[in-house]
């Protein structure tokens, strides 16, 4: 499989414009990238943009601290799949899992993986790892596993970005039917395949067209 298919072409700045996206969505179909990822107030641009095209829209849920009522989350969900998103890419409540509050986690993983699944899209539970402790990290694999999440995510690339180690580490202790996908910092070609060779499935950089074009 090609480097662009695994590859989530990212746009997620706070400032962005309706140009910067009909441009990402226009490189995602040029370079052949597996999906664009969009805030969710573009969510129905990208889709009309790519509505024949091959590259997948996904968007971001309760980013990127996470920590917004699992019932909001929930209807964010709704929303972005009813403007067009395939997968959808949320962020665990990082407040919860730091006060040990495990059911609560569980209980926020699992109610947002229902309602995307119950549509037929794709999650990616986000865990913004490096804010979390190894055990930590683990703890969330197993719910992750139980729950049956389509992907884990390393990190919103707000708070550090991806790492070897951290992906090594999914790895380790999440099932094969649970895909990674490794976020932020990725800027160059040996980075990307280092991180696909650790583990990763799917890589979520806007530094995409530099890196297959090397």
């Amino acid at each position: 499989m090609k480097l662009a298919s695994k590859i989530d072409h990212t746009v997620l700045k706070p400032d962005c414009r309706l140009d910067d996206i009909k441009k990402l969505c226009a490189e995602a179909i040029e370079y052949d990238f597996g999906a664009v990822c969009v805030p969710p107030f573009y969510i129905k641009d990208a889709a009309r943009i790519l509505e024949e095209a091959k590259p997948k829209v996904s968007s971001v849920i309760g980013f990127p601290f996470g920590y917004a009522a699992t019932a909001a989350k929930v209807e964010e969900i709704k929303r972005a799949i009813n403007d067009g998103a395939d997968e959808l890419d949320v962020v665990v409540n990082i407040c919860a899992v730091k006060d040990g509050q495990w059911s609560f986690v569980k209980n926020d993983i699992d109610s947002m993986t229902r309602a995307i699944h119950l549509k037929g899209k794709v999650v990616k539970i986000i865990l913004e790892t490096s804010l979390l402790s190894e055990e930590e990290i683990v703890q969330l694999c197993n719910i992750c596993r139980e729950v049956e999440v389509d992907f884990v995510k390393t990190s919103t690339g707000q708070n550090g970005g991806a790492t070897l180690e951290t992906v090594q580490l999914l790895r380790q202790h999440l099932p094969n039917g649970v895909k990674i996908k490794a976020s932020g910092g990725i800027r160059n070609l040996q980075q990307a395949q280092a991180l696909i060779d650790a583990g990763a499935a799917r890589l979520g950089t806007s530094a995409g067209i530099a890196i297959v074009q090397e």
